[in-house]
């Protein structure tokens, strides 16, 4: 444990990230495929004399700088500020190996903010030509956010051989490009682009649907069926992306898409398949209702039908994220670290050092005494269970081992241990790292939560080891 812990109770720390992590990218990928959907329609406005769309426009452009700048900025901060907390050895080596990466993209971001208030406050104040550029420059700039973002959230499930090859050696900078541009870079940057376009459709049709169909039946009409449009790069490619992208990731990967895991509450990675699943059919439903109710009859649509596709979006958002992140496991970076933090090559060393060794954040005493099993195997608990699971909450320890007496809890964190490749845990839980006192300490630790001593009982019983 090289840094302190992060308690989330009930949630998890995992899920603090996940469900900042659902809106920002429903608001950050809608911020590039907006900046593209703006000048887009503004071009088209200025071509065809549509001063009725450059009306529309000019609101649409302020709920898109508000939303943008305001909610995505906000929570981009606190997916970092969630990230740095939960898995600090993983954001410590984005950082390190990305240190450039990340701050071209924090000048991009920049140009971003000020050329989406630019955009806005000069409507109509400066020559139409160069109002259109402005949004053009938008759009390069936030483009070129999700060209280096993408990099590095590819880089986690895949970094390569040649960048794992120098990776501990102080050198993995040297292998930036190789890196960046890892095996699933290219499949998953053209699927975020479908993504990108079809958000911006999506949440444009929140503002054609406000819309008066009545007193303007041609600018609804009109918006309503060239923002149901933006779904169509998605519907076309995303399919044989999907497959290009599945190709790309590796096999032991692959396996978690289709692997169930009865043993686990319903079975961890069958929920993955589950959604897979979800997605597709949230994407067809979203499909289905933007054309019947939207572009077969534009003029009808309101801001519940529109609100019930946002919905949906987001509950495919939401799903794909679930997806991405599960598909890493056992590791937070592919080979490299697994998710409880503790990096593959340190495994063999903490087995025979212990766990608790090098870790400044661990007790010297407490009620129990000094070095007591029981604050040990919490200290073990959380550095090497608590990124994943919680007691009572999400992936409830307590619930998952119940019924076990400690004989029993003690067999199956041996098991973790061991590792072996034919134990169906191996494929998504990290080794339990340490020496035979740390099993003990944990078995201690997770034996006092799941079967607690009787009222009046002395905690302190929990030192002796079986």
């Amino acid at each position: 444990m090289n840094y302190p812990f992060w308690d989330i109770p009930y949630l998890g720390s995992g899920w603090v990230i996940g469900i900042i992590a659902i809106f920002h990218v429903m608001i950050s990928q809608f911020a590039v495929g907006g900046g593209l959907y703006l000048p887009l329609a503004e071009r088209k406005a200025m071509r065809e004399g549509r001063t009725d769309w450059h009306d529309q426009l000019v609101s649409y452009s302020k709920f898109f700088l508000i939303l943008t700048g305001v909610f995505g900025t906000v929570s981009g901060v606190g997916i970092w500020f969630a990230i740095g907390l939960t898995q600090p050895e993983a954001t410590s080596t984005l950082i390190h190996n990305f240190v450039f990466g990340w701050a071209i993209e924090w000048v991009f971001f920049m140009v971003e903010l000020i050329t989406a208030a630019v955009y806005y406050y000069t409507w109509n104040r400066i020559d139409a030509k160069l109002h259109l550029t402005v949004g053009w420059v938008y759009a390069g700039a936030s483009v070129a956010t999700l060209v280096i973002i993408n990099g590095i959230l590819t880089f986690m499930l895949t970094p390569g051989d040649t960048w794992l090859g120098v990776a501990g050696t102080g050198q993995e900078a040297s292998k930036f490009w190789n890196a960046f541009f890892n095996p699933t870079y290219w499949p998953s940057l053209l699927l975020r682009a479908c993504v990108c376009c079809s958000l911006a459709g999506i949440w444009a049709l929140i503002s054609a649907s406000r819309i008066n169909g009545d007193k303007q039946p041609a600018l609804k009409a009109s918006m309503v069926k060239w923002s149901v449009k933006w779904l169509v790069p998605s519907v076309v490619a995303m399919p044989f992306l999907m497959i290009w992208y599945y190709m790309m990731v590796p096999t032991s990967q692959q396996a978690l898409l289709t692997l169930g895991i009865d043993t686990i509450n319903a079975g961890t990675f069958s929920a993955v398949t589950r959604m897979a699943l979800i997605i597709i059919i949230t994407s067809a439903t979203i499909v289905g209702v933007a054309y019947y109710l939207a572009y077969r009859n534009p003029v009808d649509f309101n801001l519940s039908h529109a609100i019930a596709i946002l919905l949906l979006a987001l509950m495919a958002t939401g799903a794909g994220e679930y997806s991405r992140e599960m598909l890493r496991k056992p590791y937070v970076i592919g080979n490299w670290m697994y998710s409880n933090g503790v990096r593959v090559p340190s495994a063999n060393r903490i087995d025979r050092e212990g766990y608790l060794t090098h870790s400044n954040w661990t007790w010297s005493a407490d009620r129990n005494g000094p070095g007591s099993s029981y604050s040990r195997g919490e200290a073990i608990f959380r550095g090497e269970c608590g990124s994943c699971h919680t007691l009572d909450g999400y992936r409830p320890l307590r619930q998952l081992l119940s019924g076990r007496d400690r004989s029993s809890i003690g067999n199956f964190i041996t098991m973790l241990h061991e590792h072996k490749a034919d134990s169906p845990y191996s494929r998504f839980m990290p080794p339990m790292v340490g020496t035979q006192q740390d099993i003990n300490d944990l078995t201690d630790y997770l034996n006092y939560k799941v079967n607690p001593p009787a009222p009046g009982a002395q905690k302190t019983t929990l030192t002796a080891q079986k």
